[in-house]
């Protein structure tokens, strides 16, 4: 299941989703830095992300500093290390796919780790890139006293249309290798008469490498691939890019697993809760944290104009979004970028006292 042994399993039970549907023997997978009795910060992992790939912001010299704070990273449902398709084969029917599972459930089960498990009353912040900032809105919004501050960062509070379309290539370009078609966004596959079957090696290969390609025109700027940017990350070219860095990521990664979150990330919306009725404004402006949200200036799936709309729908003096100067596109908040101090300084500012950085 990992072979890191600082990660530890928060036993939910038989969890009920908010869907009434129910993942049997459910688990949490989590990582802690820093001593208990430090102020908390909650920073969940991203589309397809492990908890070692958070680590990256994490350091004594950092603004996640382990020495001044108690950073708790908790995986997705869905990566792998929490509950999975690839963890739970042997609790779960091998004729019906993983439940759908959304923003909310994965954050229901996370306050109980937080709250019961570790025996945090109170977070001084919750922060993550791409779907960890969907969660950080979730956050936000379902638990909207727990933290004082926020800071969703290339994330949405609620996926757009054109993101929705966007996750449907990248879906149909995965169960094209197992010769099944989407039937629909937020649906699973259309299933041959037989019913639903498990992916075979070939179809397995043949999908994620699909994915991969899809994906690669999306997760870098126009301005990435036009200053060859890749050669700088030691690729010789744009097809060994294409091959190593992107098909590389995707073959290492279990194609159940990326439909489970791939459909948390389509559905993603934190109005979808019964005391805002899905009105998002109402859920924007319920937010009393604190929040920096920092978009992608060229990022081409969460682009600065809808973060900027979720700050004006917040409460006066709640919000501010500042956009990240990058060309990177949607990995200026990612792992490993040139742009890690900007963001590290601003955030910096940020934690100490709640002061919107410049």
């Amino acid at each position: 299941m990992t072979s890191d042994p600082q990660i530890k399993f928060y036993q939910l039970g038989d969890f009920t989703l908010a869907s009434g549907a129910v993942i049997p023997s459910a688990f949490v997978a989590y990582k802690t830095f820093g001593s208990v009795s430090s102020p908390a910060i909650i920073y969940p992992t991203w589309y397809s992300g492990l908890i070692s790939d958070n680590e990256w912001l994490i350091g004594t010299d950092q603004a996640l500093n382990p020495n001044k704070y108690l950073i708790i990273v908790p995986a997705l449902f869905g990566n792998g290390q929490s509950s999975s398709p690839s963890n739970m084969s042997d609790v779960l029917p091998a004729d019906k796919p993983f439940p759908d599972v959304t923003f909310r459930d994965n954050v229901t089960a996370q306050y109980m780790l937080v709250t019961k498990g570790l025996g945090v009353e109170h977070a001084r912040c919750v922060l993550g890139w791409s779907m960890g900032a969907g969660q950080t809105y979730q956050w936000l919004t379902q638990y909207p006293d727990f933290m004082d501050l926020g800071v969703p960062f290339c994330g949405s509070a609620k996926t757009s249309l054109h993101n929705q379309v966007f996750l449907e290539g990248v879906k149909s370009a995965l169960l094209a290798g197992k010769g099944v078609a989407s039937r629909g966004i937020c649906a699973g596959e259309v299933s041959a008469a037989s019913g639903y079957r498990k992916w075979t090696v070939h179809e397995r290969e043949t999908g994620l490498k699909a994915l991969g390609r899809v994906y690669a025109g999306w997760g870098f700027s126009q301005a990435f691939y036009r200053e060859r940017l890749y050669e700088e990350l030691g690729y010789s070219s744009l097809e060994d890019f294409m091959v190593r860095f992107w098909e590389g990521w995707a073959c290492s990664k279990d194609p159940e697993n990326m439909l489970v979150m791939l459909h948390t990330w389509q559905a993603g919306d934190c109005s979808d809760q019964e005391i805002y009725g899905k009105n998002f404004q109402l859920a924007m402006k319920s937010i009393k944290a604190k929040t920096l949200v920092l978009p992608g200036k060229t990022d081409l799936y969460f682009p600065p104009e809808d973060s900027e709309y979720e700050v004006q729908c917040m409460a006066e003096g709640v919000g501010k979004c500042i956009p990240f100067p990058s060309i990177w596109g949607h990995w200026a908040g990612g792992p490993g970028t040139r742009d890690l101090k900007w963001f590290d300084d601003r955030l910096k500012i940020f934690l100490v006292d709640g002061s919107f950085p410049v």
